[in-house]
Formats: C-alpha cells, sequence, structure tokens
C-alpha cells in the first residue's frame, strides 16, 4: 500500500475541525483517519491523532509549526457545574437526593444543627487552606488569594524548592499528631448539646366554657403539682400526678362566675375571684370554703398571694390587699393609681414589691409599706396583663402590651425608672413567665398569631416557637419543677408543654482508696 494514503494532511486535519464543529452527526468511534460506514464519516479525535505515534511520524514539520509546551493539564471550565449539591462540605448535609427525600426533612433539623459540622468544616479549613480556627466561636479569618502571585502559566509546576514547611508552629517537631496545633485545639473545643424543645404537646385536656377574655387570669398549678382551671360558674382541679379530676366550687346558684384563681405557695388554699368582685378562699384539702371577703364593686380579674397576705386587682380600679388570717370584716388596705381596670399583679421573689397592670397601658410598682407607686411606667401602649419578675435578676420587671403594643420590656426597678430592653413580638402578648432553671423567659401570645414563644436573655434570641392554639392563647401556668408548662385558649383546650431545662444536680463525689490523689499528703 502507498505511504501517502496513510498521510494526513493539514488540509484534511482543518476538514475535520470544522466538520466537528458543525455536524452534530458524526460519530467519533474510529481510530482510522478515513473510514466510511453506511453513509457517515467516522474520523478520529484530534487527540487521538496526535497520540497515535504514527500519524506523528507522518506530518511533515513544515506543515504543522511547533508550538511551546507547558507543563499544565488542561483543565476545563466549570463555574456552572452545582459542586455544592455533588459534594457538600459538611457531612450529612447531601442536598442531592431526591425530591421525596429532601421534603422530608423538617425545619426544625436545618434550625438544629448541632457544632460537629462546624468543626468539622473548620478542620478542613485548617487543613487545606490554611486557616487558623482554635475554636467554635472565634470569627472567621480573612481568606488569602488561591492563586499564584506571579503570571506563570504552569499551574502544576513542582519543585523541591517550592515545598511548603511541614509546620513552623512552636513544638510541631515534638508532637505526635499530624494536624495544626490549632486544630488540635479546635478538636479539644467541648460540644455543647444543643436542646431540643418539642414542638408539639404531650397532653391536651379539653376545657369547655373555657373564656376567651384578655381580662382574665382562669389557670394556675400550685406547688403540690394541682392544676386549677376556672370553668363557667364553677373551679376544677385536675391531679398532674393521678389526672384524677375534682370539682372545688359552684357558683350556679348565685348566678357569678369566676374570673380569677390563684394558689398560695404551700399548694394547700385556692383564691377564687367572681364576677361579682367577691373572693373567695379554698381548702383544697378538705374541700371546702375557708373564708369569703366582699372587697370589689366590681369583677376580680387578678390574684397574687405574698405570704398570707393576698391582694386582689378589680376592674373598679382598685387593689385590695387581705390577711386572710384576719376576720372577714378586718379593715383592707386599698392601693389606688390605675385609671382603667387591673389586670395583671405580681408579686417580686423577695416578697417586697408588687407589679400590678392596667388597662390604661400603665405599669405600677408598689412598696410594701407605701400605698402610693414607686415606680410608674407609661411607655405601653396598650393593656399591661402580661407580667414577670426574674427570679435570676433582683429587681428586673418584665412585662409585655396587648394588640397595639405587642412589645416585651424589661425593666430595672431598683436604679432606673426606664425600659432596659424591648423586642416587638408581632403580636399581642398574654403571659410572661420565667424560667426556674435557667435565664430564659417563655411568652404566650394572642391576635394575631396565637403562639407560644421561648426567649433568651438577655441576648433576647427566640430559642423556639411553639404553635397548636387556634385562638389567643390567653393562659399561662408554669409546673413546681420549672420543666413544663400548661397553656389555655379560647378554643376549650387545655395544652402542656416541655419548653425548660431540668435543674443541673450535684454530683456526688465517691471517694475510693484506689484514688491516688487522697494518698498524697
Amino acid at each position: 500500500m502507498d505511504q501517502s494514503q496513510d498521510t494526513v494532511s493539514p488540509l484534511f486535519i482543518s476538514f475535520v475541525i470544522s466538520v466537528l464543529k458543525s455536524d452534530s452527526d458524526i460519530q467519533i468511534i474510529s481510530h482510522h483517519p478515513r473510514k466510511i460506514v453506511k453513509g457517515r464519516i467516522f474520523v478520529p479525535t484530534l487527540l487521538n491523532v496526535m497520540k497515535d505515534s504514527s500519524y506523528v511520524s507522518t506530518l511533515s514539520p513544515a506543515a504543522i509549526p511547533l508550538k511551546p509546551r507547558y507543563g499544565d493539564r488542561f483543565i476545563p471550565a466549570r463555574a456552572g457545574n452545582t459542586w455544592h449539591l455533588t459534594y457538600p462540605t459538611t457531612p450529612g448535609n447531601d442536598e442531592n437526593k431526591c425530591l421525596r427525600q429532601s421534603k422530608r426533612k423538617s425545619k426544625e433539623d436545618s434550625e438544629n444543627r448541632t457544632d460537629a459540622y462546624v468543626a468539622y468544616s473548620r478542620l478542613l479549613k485548617n487543613e487545606i487552606l490554611g486557616y487558623d480556627y482554635e475554636n467554635l466561636k472565634s470569627p472567621s479569618p480573612k481568606r488569602g488569594c488561591l492563586t499564584p502571585a506571579n503570571g506563570d502559566r504552569r499551574l502544576f509546576h513542582f519543585d523541591a524548592s517550592a515545598r511548603p514547611v511541614i509546620s513552623n508552629e512552636p513544638g510541631s517537631s515534638f508532637t505526635p499528631s499530624p494536624l495544626k496545633e490549632k486544630s488540635v485545639k479546635l478538636l479539644r473545643t467541648p460540644n455543647k448539646q444543643s436542646r431540643r424543645i418539642p414542638k408539639v404537646p404531650f397532653k391536651v385536656l379539653d376545657a369547655p366554657e373555657l373564656q376567651d377574655d384578655f381580662y382574665l387570669n382562669l389557670v394556675d398549678w400550685s406547688s403540690q403539682n394541682t392544676l386549677s382551671v376556672g370553668l363557667g360558674t364553677s373551679v376544677y382541679l385536675w391531679s398532674a400526678t393521678n389526672s384524677q379530676v375534682s370539682r372545688l366550687c359552684d357558683f350556679s346558684n348565685s348566678e357569678d362566675s369566676v374570673t380569677s384563681v390563684s394558689w398560695n405557695e404551700r399548694g394547700t388554699s385556692v383564691a377564687v375571684g367572681t364576677n361579682s368582685g367577691l373572693v373567695q378562699i379554698w381548702d383544697s384539702v378538705a374541700n371546702k370554703q375557708v373564708t369569703s371577703v366582699q372587697g370589689h364593686t366590681a369583677r376580680v380579674g387578678a390574684l397574687a398571694w405574698n405570704g398570707d397576705l393576698l391582694s386582689s386587682g378589680s376592674r373598679d380600679r382598685s387593689i385590695s390587699q387581705r390577711d386572710i388570717r384576719a376576720p372577714p370584716r378586718a379593715l383592707e388596705r386599698l392601693l389606688s393609681g390605675h385609671r382603667q381596670e387591673v389586670c395583671g399583679l405580681k408579686w417580686s421573689p423577695d416578697n417586697q414589691y408588687l407589679a400590678s397592670g392596667g388597662n390604661d397601658n400603665r405599669l405600677f410598682v408598689w412598696d410594701m409599706h407605701s400605698r402610693a407607686p414607686i415606680q410608674t411606667y407609661e411607655e405601653h401602649s396598650a393593656a399591661v396583663k402580661a407580667i414577670a419578675w426574674s427570679p435570676h435578676h433582683h429587681g428586673l420587671l418584665a412585662s409585655g402590651g396587648g394588640t397595639a403594643d405587642r412589645c416585651i420590656r424589661f425593666w430595672n426597678t431598683l436604679l432606673t425608672g426606664q425600659s432596659i430592653q424591648c423586642i416587638d413580638t408581632g403580636s399581642q402578648v398574654c403571659n410572661l413567665a420565667w424560667s426556674k432553671n435557667s435565664s430564659e423567659l417563655v411568652s404566650t401570645h394572642g391576635y394575631s398569631q396565637n403562639q407560644i414563644l421561648v426567649w433568651k436573655y438577655p441576648s433576647l434570641e427566640q430559642v423556639t416557637k411553639l404553635t397548636g392554639h387556634t385562638l389567643r392563647v390567653l393562659y399561662l401556668a408554669m409546673s413546681p419543677t420549672g420543666e413544663s408548662i400548661v397553656t389555655g385558649a379560647g378554643d376549650e383546650t387545655l395544652r402542656f408543654w416541655n419548653v425548660f431545662s431540668k435543674l443541673p444536680t450535684k454530683r456526688e463525689t465517691v471517694k475510693s482508696s484506689l484514688n491516688l490523689h487522697t494518698s498524697i499528703r
């Protein structure tokens, strides 16, 4: 066979390239330079032509000019590729899965990512990209430029003189770990487990005739783990220990209704306020009435205990204080200052100050021995029913406003008369309660969200949001342990939630004769 038949001319190579660019019907499956099968032309790729020594040997030097060869490889342009889907930077965060699996992922999982993902990502950045992370909270350092400083086009040029030193940190030559010193510190960072708050209540009870009234307080939880609920004309007791239900009192004969309930600190007596202005004290153990006081001319919507002293707030705009050990006709102490109905009352943890909120948008702080308020706060623009004293910060008071206000404000009642902090919740604030075991706060809301929120103090970071009630969450009470809360709404349901952490217990150290430190003198 003539040698000229196996020779590939530059003109033919140009023809092949032009055909490859224009005709998509050409299939490159043969290594022979020219072959016709069933009317289609099969040509070798340019790469195969250049690699095949038989073709290269037949090319004329004059036909193909020599070009300078570089040491770098061919790197395709992959700017449009979705690398974050194929190769995620954090384990367990692969988004390149089927749509059915992606829909299963709940919003809670995305919000509650553990610190292990952050530690893994920062460890890779330390060892591969040269970052200097030492812990999980350190700010992100500035990332240097990854492109070469010089204009050399040899991207993969390896030189012994340019090899980086493994580590120039002090003591790196003597450490058994191949990781950098800062990476070791990062791995030794204690992993704080994130607290998961269940999004659904662990118990739901029916509460028929539970009134949908913002100014009433119809739910309270005693220190003996018994719940008192005012339903219509009666007060019912529900034991959280054995789930037994009993009726404490009934006002149907007097055509009266229950407007407020409150347990004393011992959890043995419950005060009941009525629509007619009557206040009764009932013994929950003996299931009988102890005393009855007619101290108001309108409904009693708020009650607060201070030892044996009972404070009651009414629609008649007054606050009455009475020692329940005194006879019913004994003199009582009246506090006047509100211009409209008193709908919130709370004593401070040290029993020295009484906070009162009213429908006049004002918040008062009363001293134990004064008849005039020692602090007056008028920053709220709606009724102040939600009031809570902090058990962790002396003199710290939190209050929430109604629909026109929607704010939770924090006050230092000891030093200043101004608000320390304020956060707009976006909905009516119905109740507030501090955690007994941590510096956290729970708030219940009405129009328009009907939700339950847990906050961190003082950062005011929202920990979680709980939903389930279909109407305003008007009532709130906390369990004796401080772990659970119960909420009531106009949808005639009581829902129990686990929102706060347990009180940490001190572990007793067991002394052992094998302990080396106990033998050293």
